[in-house]
């Protein structure tokens, strides 16, 4: 006979440290778990934005999203530790925290740096985020063992994370399918995110993994030309974009890319979704399968030292004026104080048990992502 006991509850503590970003959904803030006897970690904590804690729909969709985002635990995922209500009635997400660069950053300073994305990097990219993918795509529930049918229907290269260690993760499960439902004529909410849509989405009709295929096979497309594939100045000439699917050859483009990936990535970005990659595992292993035949290595080493280029130039940016290595310095140094206790004090930075919080407005103007 199994003996059942119930543990004494222990309610984690979150201190917001600073704002890293957001966007037209939510805002991210570096901050500190702690739990009993000053266990600490830092972690991730993201708000969704007061505008859209009045829209039911928004947060019914955006709370069954987010369940199931508690499930999810694979190398190429950000993990969700908590969900939480703050007293003002907005949600929150807890996650693990990425020491790094967003895919939207790294391509922009790969571009930036170099004129072109380095075609192994790119393959080995999208081949860890299918991985992922697949994993959601599959997963069944722990305790019925019936299938889960988690979609992201939001893959972007603001949602792949890449850590410093060299590691791709997914990450925003909790906000995708809320996300995508709402109308279009919300300007603000989903700026931005028209233009990796999946043509069936447009059409309104009810979307699968092969959704999120598609919108992979977007990102690839535009790491490989240096271009984005649907993005014009008005949203719904976007969505008309994204609706027609049609796919300039990358070759054309960019002839260091030859007609074998060429139509790999065209397969993925094929309109009808029954001609597509059933599965993102199928489509990473057909780039990973091209990585071979072709004698191209690429490695987490490699997705690391882009990572670190990419900070690096971030920092130098963000400090015109001071040496790279103060900057560098003064980065690490900022990193650590973050887990003293005393620096939180003095910083002035309320500490918010899980459930409850402060009203954030006015901390800092939002920041829309723009294309």
């Amino acid at each position: 006979m199994v003996t059942r006991a119930t543990l004494p509850s222990v309610q984690p503590k979150y201190t917001l440290m600073e704002r890293l970003g957001g966007g037209g959904q939510a805002e991210v803030y570096r901050g500190i778990s702690e739990s009993m006897q000053g266990f600490k970690r830092v972690v991730a904590i993201k708000r969704v934005l007061p505008h859209l804690t009045s829209n039911p729909q928004f947060i019914s969709m955006f709370l069954d999203e987010a369940r199931l985002s508690l499930f999810l635990a694979h190398a190429n995922i950000i993990t969700v530790f908590d969900i939480g209500k703050f007293p003002n009635g907005d949600y929150f997400l807890v996650m693990e925290f990425v020491d790094g660069a967003d895919l939207k950053e790294l391509i922009e300073h790969q571009l930036h740096k170099h004129g072109r994305f380095d075609i192994a990097l790119a393959i080995m990219i999208i081949v860890e985020a299918c991985k992922g993918l697949y994993y959601a795509h599959t997963l069944e529930h722990p305790d019925t063992h019936k299938p889960l049918h988690i979609v992201h229907r939001d893959v972007s290269p603001p949602n792949i994370m890449l850590s410093k260690n060299g590691e791709v993760k997914v990450v925003d499960f909790g906000l995708a399918k809320a996300n995508s439902q709402l109308e279009i004529t919300d300007e603000g909410v989903v700026k931005g995110k028209f233009s990796y849509l999946s043509p069936e989405a447009t059409e309104g009709l009810e979307v699968d993994q092969r959704a999120d295929v598609f919108a992979l096979g977007i990102i690839l497309w535009e790491m490989l030309t240096g271009r984005r594939l649907f993005l014009t100045d008005r949203p719904q000439k976007t969505v008309e974009l994204v609706r027609e699917a049609r796919v300039p050859s990358i070759t054309a483009i960019n002839p260091n890319v030859d007609a074998e990936l060429d139509a790999i990535v065209r397969k993925a970005l094929t309109r009808d979704p029954k001609d597509r990659f059933q599965t993102a595992i199928e489509f990473g292993d057909e780039l990973a399968h091209y990585l071979f035949d072709h004698q191209m290595k690429a490695t987490s080493r490699d997705i690391a030292v882009a990572v670190k280029d990419t900070k690096v130039d971030k920092v130098r940016r963000a400090s015109p004026k001071e040496s790279l290595i103060d900057a560098l310095v003064r980065d690490e140094l900022n990193k650590l104080v973050s887990l003293v206790e005393d620096e939180v004090a003095v910083a002035k930075v309320p500490v918010v048990p899980a459930g409850e919080t402060i009203d954030l407005k006015g901390w800092a103007a939002d920041f829309s992502f723009e294309e």
